[in-house]
């Protein structure tokens, strides 16, 4: 099979982890990397053995031969480096979350659907292995029909020493980790027929919102509660782990922390540990979220090869929607139907 040749724009945080990640499957080769500082494109391509580096998008796309343009670089950017991408006949993946707001991400599916490219975003979350488990329970039927879903990430883990930017942001938490819980919420309970949405700030040092809690019905009519925040304090310090809870008609499955997963019946209650898998080139410390890339990554290549990809643009611009409808039902105390958003 033909290997894909996928170039890198963007090198830095996230294109450590999102680089091997594709260099753990078979049929994929980067040919070349940008990055708008030359050092950091001339340092990530030695450290992944990569022949070419560029500190100019326009000049890579002029010079390189390939297929997929992999935008890595910050979300203000996402449209500009997707646009460059696109005219040059290049498929687009793009690191979550798709844009900085709503009309921008419009705009990036647009632009793509226009060039007649394909359009994936490396939304990661919903491929940890733990959420995948919880999948193949839910869809077993074992505990009946379902009626009620919580997902929830909350940490007091001091996100803002690790990224001080993150504080100056006017909308944070649910733009960073509300993006991926939200999208959890679609793989699991399917799409949204209404939410409302309720917002705080606990920690008076930053700009943004640390707590978010979406009610949201499906249009299956499955009740779902979205629950983040960044200021809790709790027995159980769960960081970086996502916590589901779903109850169905015959029993219940319960994602609990370090991986635990939990099938209750009137028979009783089935216990299991659900490990990620420890590529040698992740933190340990993050091994849920960055062995999920691969995954995740697996599925887009075939998505690009002609196959269907859970993560396309049009599919993930859903997400974006429940996200910017959550921040206008903060604004309004009102209930929004996602019909009419």
């Amino acid at each position: 099979m033909k290997k894909k040749r996928i170039c890198i724009f963007g090198c830095g945080f996230w294109a450590n982890y999102q680089i091997p990640g594709w260099l753990e499957l078979e049929g994929v080769e980067i040919p070349a990397v940008f990055n708008r500082t030359k050092t950091k494109a001339e340092a990530i391509a030695k450290k992944f053995k990569i022949p070419r580096f560029y500190d100019n998008a326009e000049e890579l796309l002029a010079k390189e031969e390939f297929e997929v343009a992999d935008i890595i670089t910050d979300v203000d950017t996402h449209l500009q480096y997707t646009k460059m991408a696109a005219k040059h006949g290049k498929d687009v993946v793009c690191q979550k979350p798709m844009a900085p707001n709503y009309a921008d991400a419009k705009k990036i599916v647009q632009v793509c659907r226009t060039n007649n490219v394909k359009l994936f975003v490396n939304e990661n979350f919903r491929w940890q292995a733990p959420i995948r488990a919880v999948k193949k329970v839910l869809v077993s039927g074992l505990i009946g029909e379902v009626f009620k879903v919580r997902v929830s990430f909350c940490s007091g883990f001091p996100v803002f020493d690790n990224q001080p930017f993150l504080a100056e942001l006017e909308q944070f938490i649910l733009t960073d980790i509300g993006s991926h819980i939200l999208d959890i919420c679609r793989f699991l309970a399917g799409d949204v027929k209404m939410l409302y949405c309720k917002t705080n700030r606990i920690n008076p040092k930053i700009k943004g919102e640390d707590v978010a809690n979406v009610f949201m019905e499906m249009k299956n009519g499955i009740h779902c509660y979205a629950e983040m925040s960044y200021a809790s304090i709790l027995e159980k310090e769960a960081f970086p782990q996502t916590l589901v809870l779903i109850e169905g008609s015959h029993g219940s499955i319960r994602l609990d922390v370090n991986f635990k997963l939990s099938v209750t019946t009137r028979q009783g209650t089935k216990t299991e540990t659900v490990k990620p898998v420890k590529y040698k080139w992740i933190d340990p410390a993050y091994a849920v979220v960055h062995s999920s890339i691969v995954d995740a990554q697996r599925d887009i290549l075939n998505g690009l090869r002609g196959g269907v990809a859970e993560t396309s643009g049009d599919d993930n611009f859903k997400t974006v929607q429940l996200v910017w409808a959550s921040y206008q039902s903060a604004a309004t105390g009102k209930v929004i139907d996602m019909d009419k958003f």
